[in-house]
């Protein structure tokens, strides 16, 4: 058995993988793969549909609200929110915890002024910046909620007096959010939702149509919510797991039960981490990621010797983004608390032969 810790594409449930194999044979009875059905078939629309419901009904979104499936991930979306929110001549503030935040920042100086409001780039993203000012005279202040290299995530969001963006690639649906506070969340879906290929856009009506430029229609919110999701060919396949996997979700008990799971499963891996003498996690405590447990050996030269016990009991995707080094755990929500204990007692067995 392999326990997949990868950090993208993460870790889909069995149950999800299995009816999507079958659908690639046979879609619902059709005779024909979910591959090569028509998207405005019948059968694909009430695909998109419930995807879409289940998004809404999952994340409690409110009226006012649309929910896209779009394409080409969140980096298409780093240009995108400023396209379809900063006016000509506009300001956008943008907090910088990491790479992906960064890479956002750069593509909305196309289309305005940025204004870095905080970054923790001096101390290697290893923390969340706090106690900041949002510039009143903004459009709006762009966050990424989960760092998926640093293991930094924004335990609390804050209150904002101008709409907030937020890049929710790494967490979301992992727990409760409250949409409202929201102008825009984003999210590829490849860590907790789906496969890649489709990302999950939320947005606020009220906020389009403002910029006084003029979008092509591919890029343009407003012309993606008339064509519900399929100006274009959309991403079938993508969209169809996506559904599945919130229908798991849903059966589970939801957003407010898989966060517990997902305390619990983060909760157990930091305390191993804290107690072990051979490792130390990476980021500021307060700020600790529930998603992508980063950490690193107080020896370095133990790094590969433990990677490679690792493997030999199964473990894949456990080695740390080049920035940081050492290892990261990406714990998403389909990665059983079982796996979380093998990671342990490997840890403990490679302690025990290390004194």
């Amino acid at each position: 058995m392999k326990h997949n810790f990868g950090a993208g594409p993460g870790i889909l449930p069995h149950e999800v993988l299995k009816q999507a194999s079958e659908a690639v044979i046979d879609f619902n009875g059709t005779g024909l793969s979910l591959l090569e059905i028509s998207h405005r078939s019948k059968e694909f629309e009430a695909v998109l549909d419930e995807a879409v419901s289940l998004v809404k009904e999952l994340f409690n979104v409110p009226e006012g609200y649309s929910v896209l499936f779009l394409q080409g991930g969140a980096s298409t979306q780093f240009a995108l929110a400023p396209y379809n929110l900063l006016p000509e001549g506009g300001k956008a503030a943008y907090v910088e915890t990491g790479v992906w935040a960064n890479k956002a920042l750069k593509e909305a100086k196309y289309f305005g002024e940025v204004q870095v409001v905080a970054s923790s780039k001096e101390a290697n993203f290893t923390y969340i910046p706090k106690d900041f000012e949002i510039p009143a005279d903004a459009s709006y202040i762009h966050i990424t909620s989960n760092n998926t290299i640093y293991g930094t995530q924004l335990q609390e969001f804050f209150k904002s007096p101008i709409p907030v963006v937020c890049d929710m690639s790494s967490d979301i649906f992992s727990r409760v959010v409250n949409v409202a506070d929201f102008g825009l969340i984003y999210a590829g879906a490849q860590k907790n939702m789906g496969p890649a290929g489709v990302t999950l856009v939320i947005v606020k009506d009220d906020l389009l149509g403002k910029t006084g430029r003029k979008i092509p229609a591919m890029f343009n919110y407003q012309t993606q919510i008339e064509g519900g999701s399929m100006y274009n060919t959309p991403p079938v396949f993508a969209i169809y797991v996506s559904m599945l996997t919130l229908k798991w979700l849903k059966a589970k008990g939801g957003v407010p039960a898989i966060e517990q799971e997902n305390i619990t499963k983060a909760r157990v891996l930091y305390e191993e981490i804290d107690r072990n003498p051979l490792f130390k996690a990476v980021a500021a405590v307060e700020d600790r990621s529930k998603m992508n447990v980063c950490f690193v050996m107080e020896n370095p030269e133990l790094e590969k010797p433990f990677l490679k016990l690792a493997e030999e009991r199964g473990i894949v995707g456990i080695k740390g983004h080049r920035s940081v080094g050492g290892f990261r755990a990406s714990i998403y929500n389909a990665l059983p608390i079982s796996s979380i204990y093998v990671l342990i007692d490997v840890m403990q067995e490679f302690a025990e032969k290390n004194k």
